[in-house]
């Protein structure tokens, strides 16, 4: 069970903390309004997410017996995975547009994470079948894994928008960065588990 609660918490965090659409509107909402605005797009994922994960998990349950296919999925999660890990690793904080200051923050975040194909692709490739993984252990792995990772994933975002209000500058400083870099490092790690389930499966077939 701990392999599901680590694996929740580590790419909760770093979907939480890294940079992109969602994470930009939190702290814009926030800063050109307050904090609730802020919660409210963060909060987002917990209505977006839930019909991404139960379609990922009827297409994969679909191909459960197909284990080229299942192979080439774990190896294209790895990949993505690697990619994020990469972009963490270069990154230089977050750059805000605060021209915008119309309200709706929550309708704003729904939609800006429902267009975002960002968490299609990581529950495709990454969070479903490691959702059927846990299933095989128990339902308690299950709920560890999904509810560590949005716990984190939306934690993360209203820690974010807490700190930045009360500094602007936080975003560029150096605490910021390496703990973008520290996360980028572990996906780089994670990466490599998915490669190997990948190519487990495949030789399999």
């Amino acid at each position: 069970m701990f392999e599901f609660l680590s694996a929740g918490i580590l790419l909760g965090l770093a979907a939480g903390f890294t940079p992109g659409p969602l994470l930009v509107l939190v702290i814009s909402e926030c800063l050109k309004h307050d904090i609730k605005a802020g919660i409210k797009v963060s909060i987002a994922p917990l209505i977006t997410d839930i019909p991404i994960i139960l379609i990922s998990l009827l297409v994969l349950n679909s191909l459960v017996h197909f284990k080229v296919i299942l192979g080439c999925i774990s190896i294209f999660g790895g990949l993505f995975i690697l990619y994020l890990g990469y972009e963490s690793l270069k990154t230089k904080g977050v750059e805000l547009n605060l021209t915008s200051h119309s309200s709706h923050s929550f309708r704003k975040g729904v939609i800006t994470n429902a267009l975002n194909p960002h968490p299609y692709i990581f529950y495709m490739t990454v969070g479903a079948p490691i959702i059927f993984k846990s299933l095989k252990q128990n339902i308690l792995s299950t709920l560890l894994f999904v509810g560590s990772f949005l716990f984190f994933l939306v934690g993360s975002k209203v820690v974010l928008a807490m700190v930045v209000e009360r500094s602007r500058s936080f975003l560029k400083g150096s605490i910021y960065i390496w703990v973008i870099r520290i996360l980028g490092i572990l996906l780089l790690l994670f990466s490599i588990v998915l490669f190997g389930e990948g190519f487990r499966l495949l030789a399999l077939t």
